[in-house]
């Protein structure tokens, strides 16, 4: 079984889809999973999103696992046999392995003889740019499907292999992308007055947002704001430029602080713009919500984890990568985790990263430990 679980997951590494785009990826999950004839495939599910549903009896509990398949426009630098073979794609997240976790469940799912309950396996587009998640929850497709419990997990590297990362409470980062746009007037370089050139703003505003940055992790207004991107002119010396962009990304530890954020932000872009006769324009993108992780789940894991004599690592302070799981605990009650990959492996969306294929089988035991104990415990 986990030979076959394994070669899936070199199989998937060699034809990765970009996010929005994984049509052959969601094609080859359904392949795969049709071999042990689950009670229904609902396809096309906010886009590529596919549900495997498995059922054991009216009632009892629906616990639903939920993975992601798409890949990064990361160009692979690895030269072992599975590679990606679609050029500048490749799975540096790891979505692979989490897929083959999910997806290798069959094989014990096919054999478990519960009494009742529903065992939902969801694979959803689009993680990536934060779009996903909630395409799935907004689609009229799943609005029947009431999960109890609702799991997930990520490899992480640089924590120790098979080492269970869990915190109760927010488990990662509430992180959104803003553009700032600035329109001035062009004019010619040996003639500045005559125009209104942003480079003075764009200067003021980055130093600005940078004094915001509270870095302390265990602070309630833990706030970090990245500069990504900034354009201004062009490579001509004769021309001043009129228009200008600054592109960054901002994490906090939750929804309600990048709210009151976000306001802070467009007043200085404002009184700045103001200041130097400038209109803006802001626009907000990838937004990834927190995730917040139920007591109850946690419990669960944990649990899982023991059985399975995992070490388990209690995170102090939520992860700062985003990940749009936040949508699912926003409505379910849910829980995700980190399985630790390795201390020397190299770190996700790395050129040379590769999901460890030994985390397989730990991402599938744990998952089964967590079922049986939901169905076995369950209390209508």
């Amino acid at each position: 079984m986990i030979e076959k679980v394994i070669s899936f997951r070199k199989f998937l590494h060699q034809y990765p889809d970009l996010s929005g785009k994984e049509i052959k990826t969601a094609s080859l999950i359904k392949d795969f999973i049709q071999q042990k004839n689950p009670a229904q495939i609902i396809e096309q599910i906010g886009g590529a999103g596919l549900l495997a549903v498995f059922e054991f009896g009216e009632g009892g509990a629906t616990i639903l696992i939920r993975c992601e398949l798409d890949a990064l426009p990361i160009v692979e630098k690895n030269n072992f046999e599975h590679r990606s073979q679609n050029e500048g794609v490749s799975h540096k997240c790891g979505h692979d392995g989490h897929m083959a976790i999910v997806a290798g469940l069959i094989f014990w799912i096919s054999e478990c003889a519960f009494d009742k309950g529903k065992i939902l396996l969801l694979f959803q587009p689009a993680e990536e740019t934060g779009k996903g998640a909630l395409m799935m929850l907004n689609d009229k497709k799943l609005e029947n499907i009431k999960p109890d419990y609702v799991f997930a997990l990520h490899n992480l590297p640089g924590e120790p292999m098979h080492s269970v990362i869990v915190k109760t409470g927010y488990f990662s980062a509430s992180v959104q992308s803003l553009i700032v746009k600035l329109k001035g007037i062009q004019a010619h370089a040996s003639e500045p007055e005559n125009g209104i050139n942003p480079a003075l703003a764009i200067a003021e505003i980055v130093e600005s947002f940078s004094g915001l940055n509270e870095h302390n992790p265990q602070s309630d207004d833990f706030f970090m704001i990245t500069v990504i991107h900034m354009l201004l002119g062009e490579k001509n010396y004769g021309i001043a430029p009129g228009e200008g962009e600054l592109h960054f990304t901002l994490r906090t530890w939750s929804d309600q602080k990048m709210r009151e954020v976000e306001q802070v932000l467009k007043d200085r872009v404002k009184n700045i713009s103001k200041k130097y006769g400038l209109s803006f324009e802001l626009e907000w993108l990838e937004y990834f919500p927190s995730i917040y992780n139920h007591p109850d789940c946690v419990s669960l894991i944990k649990k899982a984890a023991s059985d399975n004599d995992l070490e388990i690592k209690k995170e102090v302070n939520p992860l700062r990568f985003g990940e749009d799981f936040g949508w699912f605990s926003q409505k379910y009650k849910s829980a995700m985790f980190g399985l630790g990959a390795g201390l020397h492996t190299p770190a996700l969306h790395h050129v040379e990263y590769d999901f460890p294929d030994e985390l397989l089988e730990t991402g599938m035991n744990l998952f089964k430990s967590i079922i049986s104990e939901i169905f076995n415990s369950f209390e209508e």
